[in-house]
């Protein structure tokens, strides 16, 4: 976990909570509602639900895709180096990591796994040599 995590912070991510969990088959369903009914959800909900998870609230520029980017293909096996599937996954279904694929799936997202006063509102001292002012 902690090569993911530094990843994202060396991008000049926040990382503005963090949660270790089990998913429960009921949270499983919530946040893979739109999967429910497809014959590949049965293997999912048995793997996320198999073992903790590490849920992330990641903050920062343009996050929605520049954390897609960083996590590369979703199948491990295809995933090019560099990226952190292509680098530490060689699953094309047990893929290492999830992320929100819009800002509406975020918001949803994180309410299932974080209340409000979980998630930390701040501006990162390094941010000042990371980007400039204007970003």
């Amino acid at each position: 976990m902690g090569e993911v995590i530094a990843r994202f912070e060396a991008k000049g991510l926040d990382v503005v909570g963090i949660k270790m969990l089990r998913v429960t088959p009921e949270l499983s369903r919530e946040h893979y509602a739109e999967h429910v009914e497809k014959p590949f959800y049965g293997g999912l909900e048995e793997f996320i639900t198999s073992a903790p998870v590490v849920a992330l609230a990641i903050d920062g520029l343009d996050v929605i895709r520049v954390v897609r980017d960083m996590l590369g293909a979703t199948n491990g096996l295809k995933a090019a180096a560099g990226t952190i599937r292509g680098d530490l996954s060689s699953s094309r279904q047990m893929n290492l990591v999830h992320a929100s694929d819009s800002e509406e799936a975020a918001q949803r997202e994180l309410k299932l796994y974080f209340r409000d006063e979980e998630l930390c509102d701040f501006d990162s001292v390094m941010m000042s040599f990371m980007r400039a002012a204007d970003e």
